[in-house]
């Protein structure tokens, strides 16, 4: 008797098998497709950035909200060996132009929504092709008449392609996490939806994942594509309301879904009466990673939905581990055991592999996937790497079952609802403020975000503390700096403490905030 694990999987085969599988069965604009629908829409894609030019290893750079559009361009890439950025809408034109430049992009695609970003790539001797997607933007061949005369079978030569992602570094030097692309056409990969399915609980060929976080995420895109990629069509939310996303689950009876603990704290917040109107029975598997999920919020998540929350750990460099809900349930604040082909290990300053419960840097060896470097940048590569292992800044322990615990989180990054904040380069926007003598940018305790950005801000002579320049100030990095990035508050000293060398002790103003909320950071 032939059984779903038996079939083939990955998007290209299950349309050639099962052409009127639903893929999309809701997204911001109404746009629904079977599986069939979505491989010719982006075959098309695929055949019309051949046509332009961009040749196998090079890069596109894409801005694109939540909807179909983005899972096309993505899988069209994947299909002619091409890597794509997807870029963070909240990013400024500066940023766009920065990674843009840095990447040394062959193409961009901007949906009109966000045209504002594209103003300025003008000089810009990046992304020769130029697209967009959804209207007119100045400079941009629109993508209809991209895609005019562009073929929707199968490409003639097609090869694997992949992402890459771009995390800030603290010095606001942007990182683009690079590897190499494995060999093969890309239905040859379709053995990777069988690990993937069976190492989360996905059932291929059936259920609905909904993706209720921003699909330029880098771990809302690998489960997404995930899904799709055994079948299970997806359920797309614009922009995240809690109630929305239950009327979703309830409506399409949502499967398997990715989320950060922020939305989990949006969840919880709604009236009795409201999370009681919708039933969520059918949810098998909800992973969330991005930020630490508070105990709390973590519990009354399981109480409501069931056993079905998995958790991970790891960065955009790599996946570490998986905690099970079960096991979860077990060791409470475990983020789970390395997954296969991973071997997690605890590292001293001095490199010496810890036992136990011993607290040191978290290495991470992944045996099977390729080494990752960043981007033109040899000496940023080199200090995350002991051996073959790497580390993403953490410091946590192993318990003797071999399950992590994380204690700690990288020195200053601010986590806020599931993004990364790097404090440096919010604070060299603020410090070209002429009323800004010293600054200093924090994450302090937020129940809904986890972290909020704080200023705490060392006043020039002359220049008086209030309301009115807080708000200035935090206009003034608006203006310079995606908005997710920029403080929510800003607190004003006579001084900001520094060591005798002259450096900022951030983690004595940054504890003063935390121990105040009764918090530990």
């Amino acid at each position: 008797m032939t059984t779903p694990w038996d079939q083939r999987l990955g998007v290209w085969y299950i349309a050639e098998d099962h052409p009127d599988l639903p893929a999309i069965v809701e997204s911001p604009t109404g746009e629904t497709l079977t599986f069939a629908e979505l491989a010719g829409r982006a075959h098309q894609v695929a055949n019309a950035l051949v046509s332009a030019g961009i040749e196998y290893g090079e890069i596109v750079t894409m801005a694109f909200p939540n909807g179909v559009d983005m899972v096309v361009w993505q899988l069209a890439c994947q299909e002619v060996g091409l890597r794509y950025v997807m870029l963070n809408p909240a990013l400024s034109a500066a940023e766009v132009r920065t990674i843009a430049d840095h990447s040394a992009a062959a193409g961009i695609v901007i949906h009109v929504d966000y045209a504002d970003r594209a103003t300025q790539l003008d000089s810009s001797e990046a992304a020769r092709v130029r697209v967009s997607v959804g209207g007119p933007v100045a400079g941009f061949v629109p993508a209809l008449d991209f895609l005019d005369g562009a073929s929707s079978e199968p490409p003639a030569e097609r090869r694997i392609g992949g992402t890459m992602i771009y995390t800030s570094g603290t010095t606001s030097k942007p990182k683009g996490i690079w590897r190499a692309l494995p060999e093969g056409d890309p239905s040859e990969f379709a053995d990777q939806s069988k690990l993937f399915a069976h190492a989360f609980r996905f059932l291929p060929l059936e259920g609905v994942h909904l993706v209720s976080a921003g699909m330029y995420h880098g771990g809302c895109q690998g489960f997404y594509l995930g899904a799709l990629n055994v079948g299970q069509a997806l359920a797309i939310m614009g922009r995240f309301d809690p109630e929305r996303a239950l009327a979703l689950i309830d409506q399409h009876q949502v499967t398997t879904a990715y989320m950060v603990p922020t939305q989990f704290v949006r969840f919880l917040r709604l009236p009795d009466e409201v999370k009681q109107q919708y039933d969520v029975s059918s949810l098998q598997t909800v992973v969330h990673s991005a930020a630490p999920c508070p105990k709390d919020v973590k519990v009354q998540m399981l109480d409501w939905w069931g056993p079905v929350i998995w958790e991970t750990y790891g960065g955009t460099e790599g996946a570490a581990t998986i905690a099970k809900p079960e096991r979860w349930l077990e060791k409470p604040g475990t983020v789970g055991r390395a997954v296969r082909g991973v071997r997690v290990s605890i590292i001293d300053d001095a490199g010496n592999e810890l036992g136990p419960d011993e607290i040191g840097q978290i290495y991470i060896e992944t045996r099977a996937a390729p080494r990752f470097e960043y981007l033109d940048d040899a000496e940023a590569t080199n200090e995350v790497y002991r051996g073959n292992a790497f580390t993403i800044g953490d410091i946590g322990y192993l318990d003797e079952d071999g399950y992590l615990f994380i204690s700690d989180r990288k020195k200053d990054m601010i986590i806020t609802g599931g993004t990364n904040v790097y404090p440096a380069e919010v604070e060299g926007a603020l410090t070209l403020h002429p009323a800004v003598n010293d600054v200093a940018v924090i994450g302090v305790p937020d129940d809904e975000w986890g972290e909020s950005v704080k200023a705490v801000v060392q006043l020039r002579p002359g220049y008086e503390p209030g309301d009115e320049l807080a708000n200035e100030l935090m206009d003034y990095c608006k203006s310079r700096l995606a908005h997710f990035k920029c403080p929510r508050s800003v607190d004003f000293r006579a001084e900001l403490p520094r060591t005798d060398a002259g450096k900022l002790y951030k983690r004595k103003i940054r504890d003063e905030y935390w121990a105040a909320s009764g918090r530990v950071v």
